[in-house]
């Protein structure tokens, strides 16, 4: 019968994962999709710590456009907080996701936040 879309979510998430993890030197922008949110983190993996995390739930992101454009607010604030954390440099993580759409749109986001991948 095949997998399903989570299954196979998961298949493409843990293959990205064994290439990307995140350090102190180059945290990990981890993104996870819903159908309504969308969510955002940096991670250091060897500490195993959060470092910043935004999403469209936050009270300083408007939620009127569309979930694109949303996305991209959610890319800038996740870039400021890490600016204001120190962290420049990330590797970028898209959770098994397309790097198509609200995906895209956030890292784009982020880059215009400053920072770089």
């Amino acid at each position: 019968m095949g997998l399903s879309k989570t299954e196979r979510r998961q298949r493409i998430k843990n293959r990205i994962r064994k290439i990307v993890g995140g350090t102190e030197a180059r945290p990990r922008l981890s993104v996870f999709r819903s159908n309504k949110e969308i969510y955002a983190q940096i991670i250091n993996d060897v500490d195993g710590k959060t470092i910043a995390a935004a999403s469209s739930r936050d009270k300083d992101i408007k939620s009127d456009g569309s979930k694109t454009e949303v996305a991209a607010l959610v890319g800038k604030s996740i870039a400021e907080k890490a600016l204001k954390a120190g962290i420049e440099t990330i590797s970028f993580d898209r959770g098994g996701y397309l790097y198509h759409g609200r995906v895209k749109s956030l890292a784009e986001g982020a880059r215009e936040g400053g920072l770089k991948f």
